[in-house]
């Protein structure tokens, strides 16, 4: 009689936990990226009043299976449906970010790793990209300041607004090229004309812009034959610089070009040198500027030259630029980091890494959204991989949410809640057999 009371007892218990367990999923169900639990059950143990026994040839009797009671049930597993990813909920904050796949972020407190699925973070007073909720470190790799490449080693604190990352250094010009055509019709060529003006801007090391301005004029003997000199170097104010002087070649080129086809031919009479030097006297930050004319024509334009000068190269090289400031940072699918700077120009800050386990659902729940590694889920080797090298990648201004199926959830609760008024029945029942056995006695 007893037996029945202990075992109805243990269907209570177990319904319970099962009912925490429910309700804990129920509780979480707007929490970022909660990965919803579900529980199994297992009979708990059985009584044996009698052995089995074997048929006896003998006698000519059969086997008897054996017979045993049982003494209840007891949680079998609690399970964690930890691959199983949860709905997108757009926050448009550049450093919310969500993984496609099954990887989790790396976060630590200091002196502990931790993993998380929960991407929603900021940028912390000490420039370190940190969790929202708690302010732990988001971990990754930083950048080889010989290479500028990302350097995969033991995961360190992603500090994305150091103040050598806040701008960006300047860079002298040290390249320039003419481009366009020069049309000898064109009036600024005329007999008695002072020839025509071409404006190149430039940087010095320091990142102050200056313009040179060049006069162009068409040799009075060959059609096909201009003069290019350096007129006048102005600052950033449109100002003369006293003290600055600029020549190019030794004071002037001579650019000629072909009477059949209108093409380049060369510089002060070589057939093989489309370049010129640019050199500047009485400034050290300002340094000698290749300019190359291979790209300027002489041919018919209507009586309209458009030939003009730009600082780089034909492919955008050496153009020089001034100090940036930090206007941006962006997180890539990657996870590499990048900020970007008011002169144009962008930097790789790090590499957010991820780390994979060969048995996810075996981390340990911490609490504040995170895991922790158990013997059963596999260690973290301390570096971490790259979420591409799986092909899953990094979203950003989106956040994964909670993969918990209020349906479900309300569907077990009605089971557990009829499984607990079964078990309590069980006690209702054995109590008034137990009295009755008394009431034997009156």
């Amino acid at each position: 009689m007893m037996r029945s009371l202990f075992s109805g007892v243990a269907g209570l218990r177990t319904h319970q936990t099962k009912m925490d367990v429910i309700g804990n999923n129920i509780a979480n169900v707007n929490t970022t990226a909660y990965k919803s639990q579900s529980i199994t059950f297992a009979d708990l143990m059985y009584q044996t009043t009698q052995n089995a026994s074997s048929p006896n040839p003998d006698t000519g009797t059969g086997g008897i299976n054996a017979r045993q009671v049982g003494l209840g049930v007891k949680s079998g597993a609690i399970n964690t449906s930890i691959t199983s990813s949860g709905s997108n909920q757009t926050t448009n904050n550049p450093f919310d970010c969500r993984i496609t796949g099954n990887e989790f972020f790396i976060v630590s407190d200091g002196s502990q790793n931790f993993f998380t699925r929960d991407g929603s973070f900021f940028v912390d007073a000490a420039g370190n990209l940190c969790m929202t909720s708690i302010g732990y470190n988001v971990m990754g790799w930083g950048v080889d300041e010989t290479t500028g490449n990302v350097k995969p080693d033991i995961v360190q604190p992603m500090r994305v607004m150091s103040a050598k990352n806040m701008t960006y250094p300047a860079e002298a010009t040290t390249k320039a090229n003419l481009s366009g055509i020069i049309d000898k019709n064109d009036t600024d060529f005329a007999k008695g004309a002072n020839g025509k003006t071409v404006s190149l801007g430039v940087y010095d090391s320091l990142g102050y812009y200056y313009t040179v301005k060049f006069n162009m004029t068409k040799d009075a003997g060959d059609e096909h034959l201009y003069n290019l000199r350096v007129d006048e170097v102005l600052d950033s104010n449109g100002k003369k610089v006293d003290g600055l002087e600029a020549t190019i070649g030794g004071g002037s080129v001579a650019l000629q070009y072909s009477d059949s086809t209108g093409k380049f031919m060369g510089v002060d009479g070589s057939t093989t040198t489309t370049t010129a030097d640019l050199t500047f006297s009485g400034s050290a930050s300002l340094g000698k500027i290749t300019v190359d004319f291979s790209a300027t024509t002489n041919e018919n334009n209507n009586g309209t030259s458009t030939v003009a000068a730009d600082n780089g190269d034909y492919e955008g090289l050496g153009t020089g630029r001034r100090v940036g400031n930090m206007s941006g940072i962006s997180i890539q699918q990657d996870g590499k980091i990048y900020a970007t700077y008011d002169n144009g120009q962008s930097k790789l800050l790090g590499q957010i890494a991820v780390a994979s386990f060969a048995n996810a659902a075996g981390l340990a729940k911490a609490g504040d959204n995170l895991y922790s590694t158990t013997q059963n889920s596999g260690n973290f080797d301390g570096v971490g991989i790259n979420i591409s090298t799986n092909g899953d990648y990094i979203t950003t201004g989106v956040l994964e949410m909670s993969n918990v199926d209020l349906s479900q959830e309300f569907t077990e609760m009605i089971t557990t809640q009829r499984g607990f008024q079964a078990n309590s029945r069980i006690i209702t029942v054995s109590d008034t057999l137990l009295e009755e056995l008394v009431n034997l006695k009156r």
